[in-house]
């Protein structure tokens, strides 16, 4: 089981990658659009020295046609540094796009995938991870969960060692429901982990254990 945090945030990666057990860090244009005009490739250096080499980091290219896909690749190996997963979108070039990085040993993150079929061509053409946009899925009426299963089933059933990584989550309850379908991975804004654990249930919780602590032995310590 892996958990990513879907942000190009410094501030939420300094300060929450000690505290959970991330295993990467994903971004796109939007999620770097919240961050303003920075330097590209400094930022992401940045990144690479707080989460370290053990933890996954996954950039998505710009271009559209598969030989501009390629060079984009190629671009972020040379500038962040060569364990980076090229974020793809999964498209006809894409694919193509795919196939000849994987031949060359770069990794693969295959991205915007809406269903089975885009999924089992990103397997096929040997992505390391596939990205299923869980919330925008079921927003068009699609049935999410059962896609992940499918996909998990194709995973095994060919002995693939691709990973599905669902992403484009609403709520936490989406996140169990993705790693339930048979996701290995998930990346999600650190704001819904932060979320899950400091609900008003979690913390009149765990006052009420504090209180009867002390009630009991008159200290807010144990001795």
């Amino acid at each position: 089981m892996e958990i990513l945090f879907d942000t190009a945030n410094l501030a939420h990666i300094e300060a929450m990658t000690p505290i959970y057990p991330v295993a990467g860090v994903t971004t796109n244009p939007s999620i770097l659009r919240l961050e303003g005009r920075i330097d590209f490739y400094q930022h992401f250096r940045r990144i690479r020295e707080v989460i370290g080499r053990e933890r996954t980091l996954h950039v998505q290219v710009l271009a559209l046609d598969a030989e501009g896909i390629i060079d984009d690749a190629h671009r972020l190996m040379e500038m962040i540094d060569a364990d980076v997963y090229a974020k793809i979108p999964t498209t006809e070039p894409g694919i193509q796009a795919m196939r000849v990085l994987r031949e060359e040993g770069i990794k693969v993150t295959a991205t915007a995938i809406y269903s089975k079929t885009q999924g089992i061509l990103a397997i096929a053409a040997g992505a390391n991870y596939i990205a299923p946009y869980f919330n925008r899925m079921e927003s068009l009426d699609i049935d999410t969960v059962s896609t992940i299963k499918s996909l998990s089933k194709f995973i095994a059933r060919h002995g693939s060692d691709c990973k599905i990584m669902a992403a484009s989550f609403k709520n936490v309850a989406q996140v169990s429901a993705a790693f339930e379908a048979g996701a290995q991975a998930v990346t999600l804004p650190p704001q819904l982990l932060r979320a899950a654990l400091s609900t008003p249930d979690v913390t009149t919780a765990v006052q009420v254990f504090a209180s009867d602590w002390r009630a009991t032995f008159g200290t807010d310590g144990l001795p």
